[in-house]
């Protein structure tokens, strides 16, 4: 059967999708609108397929908040010129408004919510992709619940992160927060509740730069006894260039390996293991304010006090309970 104007104007308003590609769905179809829109997704996931490997490092990162209940969410796409268009952003909202009505307790689950027009939220990604031939992902959804909660995503649109708080707080202080946490990235609300694993990792990295750093200063103190420029033999290539360039002598250089060689060794072997044990966990403990919540410096306070500090201010029985976080850039 022929094709008109009408027909592909009709299948386009039913799925935004472009012209072209509405002729050529029903077309296939043979004019069964029902079966050109099943097509058009077929489409897109094939664009799916095809792309699969491509990063999404594009997107809209959208909060929502009704009551005590806040969701983030951020559906990833491949340029931000796909990005920029208002069928992405119309999706990317859609979405937002289907998670903070439907509140699913995971990134699955809203998956498969369903959209007004019938199809679940995954659906309509894949069919988003179809129309503008790129990779589509709902790349984070995240949710919280609370006696009160707060928002805030960057101007960009590619950051944002959600609070949770015991009781009501001022308004001020409760974005203030939901900014900290976007901008400075925490790794957990307070020191007792960070991951085990997390604190752990933080120790081995501590006592082993602890253990270097004191190889390293007693390495450098025979070298320099010597006359010879720690920085010129701080590696191989470094030996082998300031050589060639005459700043040292083979000799030199030969005795500079000899000296990183022994002295490293004997040193390493003979650690006092308490010293080591003590500065580690005071490295732990600047690792764990620089990176709880409470106890970071409030970016928005003026006589550096802390959040945990900042928020005691405002009512010394709030408590911040969790927060999430989601960033295009990390």
């Amino acid at each position: 059967m022929a094709i008109t104007l009408a027909d592909i104007k009709k299948l386009r308003e039913m799925t935004s999708a472009g012209m072209m590609d509405c002729k050529n769905a029903l077309t296939e179809a043979e004019g069964d609108f029902k079966r050109a829109v099943e097509i058009l997704r077929e489409k897109g996931k094939s664009t799916l397929a095809k792309r699969g490997d491509n990063e999404t490092t594009q997107g809209a990162v959208l909060s929502r908040i009704n009551g005590g209940k806040a969701i983030l969410v951020c559906l990833g796409c491949e340029t931000d010129f796909v990005a920029a268009t208002p069928d992405f952003k119309a999706l990317a909202g859609s979405i937002a408004d289907a998670a903070i009505a439907s509140f699913p307790a995971d990134l699955e689950a809203l998956k498969a919510v369903k959209a007004a027009d019938g199809y679940t939220l995954d659906e309509n990604i894949t069919n988003q992709a179809g129309k503008t031939g790129e990779k589509h992902v709902l790349a984070f959804y995240g949710a919280l619940e609370a006696p009160f909660v707060s928002e805030y995503v960057h101007f960009n649109g590619k950051l944002g992160a959600i609070v949770s708080f015991n009781k009501v707080v001022p308004a001020d202080i409760a974005r203030g927060i939901a900014m900290q946490v976007a901008s400075m990235n925490p790794v957990a609300v307070d020191p007792a509740s960070v991951p085990a694993e997390v604190l752990e990792s933080e120790k081995t990295v501590a006592i082993q730069k602890t253990r270097d750093e004191m190889v390293q200063k007693a390495v450098d103190a025979a070298l320099k006894k010597v006359g010879i420029n720690p920085a010129h033999v701080d590696s191989e290539d470094h030996i082998e260039s300031n050589t060639a360039k005459g700043w040292l002598t083979a000799e030199q250089a030969n005795q500079a390996r000899e000296i990183i060689k022994t002295v490293g060794a004997e040193k390493a072997a003979s650690l006092p293991e308490q010293m080591i044990q003590n500065i580690a966990n005071g490295r732990v403990q600047k690792f764990l304010k620089e990176n709880t919540l409470v106890e970071q410096e409030y970016q928005l306070s003026d006589d550096k006090q802390t959040v945990g500090a900042a928020l005691a201010a405002a009512d010394k029985e709030a408590k911040v309970l969790a927060f999430k976080r989601f960033s295009l850039n990390d």
